[in-house]
């Protein structure tokens, strides 16, 4: 690449209403603000200043030539007037402004840039940069479906200057199946493999072999004789699905093509090797690699069953770049956490709030690389957040920028959810003795949509004797928080959250109400009424659900306010999740670990039979009265 320098409204109070939720999505975006790392530069701005001094190397130039999608590569730089504000920026594609990158590029008299960089780092991360002039620095890099440059800038993130770009480089194919994702189908015996690659369907046929592990005599498990392939169905989307910017503009990426295959009638419980592949039309196969996982139970088995809930992740670059006033900082302590942990869980919940991309597709791609490892063994089922749907004008509930142009479509593609329609991103898993019904926040949950009747009938027709425990999940606190910005508002919810659902939850008797956006934790005693004194152990008539707010999966933490809500058992300012331990119909165990070191800090179990659950409370049954 060359580069130079040079109707009529339904009701007043209907009306009174919609206005109150819209200033209160104004209001803020979440109760902890932050900033995406890659906004703070100011692309528009960019101009292309070519030194001769300057100079850019990244070695080695040809990437995965064992197959690997993820490699180190080792970044030189320098020149002769250097500055602490100098950085580094990684561009994929190389020809980062070409008319390919830039269809629509803004008017501009000097050479200008229309894209970020997918990371950055500051040259003085090198060591005594700033006084040879010269520095080296160490890059990770996943496969993403194009070459990648290199490129150094001067004048800081508000003010950049291209001064030297390197030679590109790139993986041995560029276009490989990459980061399988697996999620459970809209039937127990159903799992879902979704994964992303360079091809299209008119260049190849992706599909998934798989097959049932047999046993063998010593107990492990041994590659199975005979196979089988699914096909996979395939999506994308392009720059006109976005809904404003930075996702239209500078946040701009090419998503490739996203897969995603059915494997049915699997056995409860068994355990299936799969891969990834893409038949060429030359009769050859380009493969993923090849993993295993454990199909779920039936809905009702008796069997050990550990789920695993939270939300607000978001994604880290494990060699340090990206990282602005520590937006993510436990991101990947909490990946690693549950990577470490792979054989003591069966199943996923993340519960809104992924990459926090804000519009930077790149990032999507660097938060399935971040998961993969947990997302190719065990089902990672996800919701909606604020950071994947919300935009104004685009029949979101709230009002806000947060999704940063994306308006769900991203999340809607990249990861598979047995919903009816994947734009509704609200469903139902039935996990052996569990219902998980799962909301979507950032749509109209109130008395009389489509949602709420979702919730309702998710909620009515589990069968309570052999699926006794029943979790509802969304992604902002519709239940109770003591965070700071609700005490400010004088709510301890988001508006017209509780009030709607909680007869529901009185009603069908919900044990578990979870919750994120907040980014801590905290669980409440079981609400309607606190009926009870005791705080770790529960048991006998059912008489409210208990309340968590599991937000502290990684991005910046919130705070609380300083006056503790009677309601409120357990709080904790950390990185952390939950997890949902079942062993048998009447007996759940809850456990809250910080993600630092895996240890439990907050725990408590449920005892109960089945007639603890028929016995009416306040609110849960229709009035009676003897036969005469």
């Amino acid at each position: 690449m060359a580069w130079s320098s040079g109707g009529v409204a339904a009701t007043m109070a209907a009306a009174l209403v919609a206005a109150l939720v819209a200033l209160a999505g104004r209001a803020s975006a979440s109760p902890a603000e932050g900033i995406q790392p890659l906004s703070k530069i100011a692309v528009h701005k960019a101009t292309v200043e070519i030194q001769s001094s300057a100079f850019v190397e990244a070695t080695p130039s040809l990437l995965g030539e064992q197959g690997e999608d993820t490699e180190w590569v080792t970044v030189k730089y320098g020149w002769t007037d250097p500055s602490d504000d100098d950085w580094i920026g990684v561009f994929s594609p190389s020809e980062f402004n070409s008319s390919a990158t830039c269809p629509n590029p803004w008017p501009a008299e000097e050479p200008y840039l229309c894209t970020a960089p997918i990371k950055y780092q500051f040259a003085n991360y090198s060591e005594n940069y700033i006084f040879w002039g010269k520095g080296s620095i160490r890059l990770q890099l996943i496969n993403q479906r194009s070459d990648f440059s290199f490129a150094l800038f001067t004048g800081g993130l508000d003010n950049p200057k291209l001064i030297a770009v390197s030679e590109p480089i790139a993986f041995k194919n560029p276009k490989a199946p990459v980061f399988p994702r697996l999620a459970q189908g809209k039937s127990h015996d159903e799992m879902t493999v979704t994964w992303t690659s360079g091809y299209d369907i008119s260049e190849a046929y992706p599909f998934v072999e798989w097959g049932a592990l047999l046993v063998a005599a010593a107990g492990a498990a041994a590659p199975p004789q005979q196979t089988t392939r699914a096909p996979a169905g395939t999506l994308t989307f392009n720059q006109g699905s976005m809904c404003g910017e930075p996702a239209r503009t500078v946040g701009w990426r090419d998503p490739g093509f996203i897969h995603t295959a059915f494997l049915r009638d699997l056995w409860p419980n068994k355990e299936y090797y799969y891969r990834i592949g893409h038949e060429l039309h030359d009769g050859s196969v380009v493969w993923g690699k090849p993993y295993s996982f454990r199909a779920p139970p039936s809905p009702g088995q008796k069997s050990l069953q550990r789920i695993i809930v939270f939300g607000d992740m978001g994604k880290a670059e494990r060699d340090g770049s990206n990282e602005y006033a520590a937006y993510q900082p436990g991101s990947l302590n909490t990946t690693d956490a549950l990577i470490s942990d792979l054989d003591n869980y069966d199943i996923v919940f993340h519960i809104g709030d992924m990459p926090y991309a804000n519009g930077y597709i790149s990032q999507w791609d660097q938060f399935t690389a971040q998961v993969a490892p947990i997302t190719a063994r065990k089902p990672y089922m996800v919701a909606s957040g604020n950071h994947e749907r919300d935009w104004p004008d685009t029949a979101a509930f709230w009002d806000v920028e947060d999704s940063g142009g994306e308006c769900g479509v991203p999340a809607e593609t990249y990861y598979y959810y047995p919903a009816e329609n994947r734009a509704n991103f609200w469903y139902k898993v039935d996990y052996g003795m569990f219902r998980f019904c799962v909301a979507d926040s950032e749509h109209d949950w109130r008395i009389g949509t489509p949602q709420y009747e979702f919730i309702e009938h998710c909620l009515s027709t589990v069968d309570r004797k052999h699926q006794p425990w029943l979790i509802f999940a969304t992604h902002r606190v519709l239940g109770y928080s003591s965070n700071a910005w609700y005490a400010g508002e004088g709510s301890f919810e988001e508006p017209e959250g509780r009030e709607n659902l909680q007869r529901l939850w009185q009603k069908y008797r919900v044990d578990i109400a979870y919750f994120g956006h907040v980014h801590n934790y905290e669980r409440t005693c079981p609400m309607y009424q606190c009926m009870t004194s005791e705080k770790s152990h529960y048991s006998g008539t059912m008489n409210g659900t208990i309340f968590v707010v599991a937000g502290g999966g990684g991005c910046h933490l919130s705070s609380y306010t300083t006056a503790i809500p009677k309601w409120s058992i357990y709080r904790d300012h950390d990185f952390g999740f939950t997890k949902l331990t079942a062993f048998n119909h009447s007996s759940l165990l809850f456990e809250y670990m910080k993600s630092s070191d895996g240890k439990v800090y907050d725990s408590f179990t449920i005892h109960r039979d089945y007639r603890d659950v028929l016995r009416c409370v306040h609110d849960s049954c229709f009035p009676t009265t003897l036969a005469t």
